[in-house]
């Protein structure tokens, strides 16, 4: 399987975590690396800053259009017409990433998995099957993938993971009941979630970012 391209950014030598982030349909690994500015981590050390770029293929509700796509959206019924061989395509190249990271010198408890949208998706299928303990999983304007399996195919070394996700109030893309549904799920599976909704549409607000930089503290924080 091909390994996915990616863009870092390094806030210091010898990285002490990694953070992740997986972009949304028809974006670029580009999107979010304003994180890497915006977050005021200097608790955690050195942060690697990993934005992967999803492999281009045509999206089926886009008329077939080719772009950079997790996986195919086949229709608007996210859960009956799920495109799962992408779906476990996409899981398994973010596994891949994961142990790279790990053999790079940063323990799997020091790397957070989050995503948009689509990243959200595949960072809640690919971070609760991970076999080894994540620090934390960010979830933003998306909903859980494979949720029929997921009570089956978790991993039990993220069962007490943190997890921070968040939705808009009025996100037209990903309704809001597809978020909470998510929460609800993890809730009701005994996972620690923090959940955020504001008043936006599917995007990223500024409280959202303040939020999760001090979830990121909190998770990554070494004292």
């Amino acid at each position: 399987m091909t390994p996915l391209q990616t863009i870092e950014v390094h806030t210091g030598d010898t990285p002490r975590a990694t953070i992740i982030v997986l972009h949304g349909l028809g974006a670029d690994g580009t999107d979010f690396l304003s994180f890497a500015d915006e977050m005021k981590l200097a608790p955690v050390g050195p942060v690697r800053w990993v934005f992967p770029r999803a492999p281009v293929r045509p999206v089926t509700i886009n008329g077939g259009y080719a772009m950079r796509a997790w996986y195919d959206i086949l229709g608007t019924d996210l859960v009956r017409r799920e495109d799962e061989a992408g779906l476990r395509e996409s899981i398994t190249q973010v596994h891949a990433l994961l142990d790279r990271e790990v053999a790079r010198g940063v323990p799997a408890e020091r790397i957070v998995l989050g995503g948009f949208s689509q990243g959200c998706a595949i960072t809640l299928g690919a971070g609760l099957r991970y076999p080894q303990r994540l620090a934390g999983l960010v979830g933003m304007s998306g909903y859980m993938p494979l949720a029929s399996t997921f009570d089956a195919e978790r991993a039990a070394a993220n069962a007490a993971t943190p997890l921070f996700l968040a939705h808009g109030q009025r996100d037209g893309v990903v309704p809001l009941a597809r978020g909470t549904a998510a929460r609800d799920q993890l809730l009701s599976a005994g996972q620690a979630v923090e959940w955020h909704d504001y008043p936006m549409e599917h995007s990223v607000c500024m409280e959202e970012v303040q939020a999760l930089q001090q979830w990121l503290l909190r998770v990554l924080r070494q004292d």
